[in-house]
């Protein structure tokens, strides 16, 4: 099976770490409609996991992901 780079110099990659980093609440929205809110824990080449205020953590595939914008 092939290995996926996780290429850090990208700055979409460094923008979703600053966020992390930060623990900054962000909201994300998904290609469905969804809009759900939260803080990212990690990213991968292709998740990333967000904990909702709630509690509950949710993976979610990249590539449903229509944008990502810190919660004002």
């Amino acid at each position: 099976m092939p290995t996926i780079e996780f290429d850090t110099s990208l700055p979409s990659i460094r923008q979703v770490q600053n966020l992390i980093k930060q623990t900054t609440a962000v909201e994300l929205k998904l290609l469905t409609g969804d809009v759900i809110t939260g803080k990212i824990v990690w990213q991968d080449p292709q998740c990333m996991m967000l904990a909702e205020e709630n509690g509950q953590k949710t993976t979610i595939w990249k590539q449903a992901i229509a944008y990502i914008k810190p919660k004002e």
